[in-house]
């Protein structure tokens, strides 16, 4: 089993800032991918970005050259996920997501919501 803790959601005005982390515990494999998905109001879940260890993150088009995604360099496990330049429609509940093998585990979710 792995756990992730999320943290660092919340209540922003457009075109402001926030800063997401998640950290993963418990029977973790050094290969894994963490990212993060979100889910807007009647909207289907879908991923936001993603890390490989090591390797070249990958970002959803409606969020490059905004939001940036990355690991911690002492504690690989823990990604961060920082969102600049926030959107109304960026809101929703974003969600962290670890994969390793054919093992995929979710976080709880935290919300972000951005006013206009």
């Amino acid at each position: 089993q792995v756990q992730l803790v999320e943290s660092g959601g919340g209540l922003v005005q457009a075109g402001g800032s926030l800063r997401l982390s998640c950290s993963a515990s418990g029977n973790i494999f050094s290969a894994n991918t963490m990212g993060w998905y979100r889910q807007a109001p009647g909207k289907q879940r879908e991923l936001v970005a993603d890390i490989f260890q090591g390797d070249r993150p990958n970002y959803a088009d409606f969020v490059r050259g905004r939001f940036t995604i990355s690991r911690d360099n002492i504690r690989p496990t823990t990604v961060y996920l920082q969102m600049n330049s926030l959107k109304p429609e960026d809101t929703g509940v974003y969600v962290c997501n670890y994969v390793a093998g054919t093992k995929t585990y979710w976080g709880q979710g935290t919300q972000v919501t951005v006013s206009s």
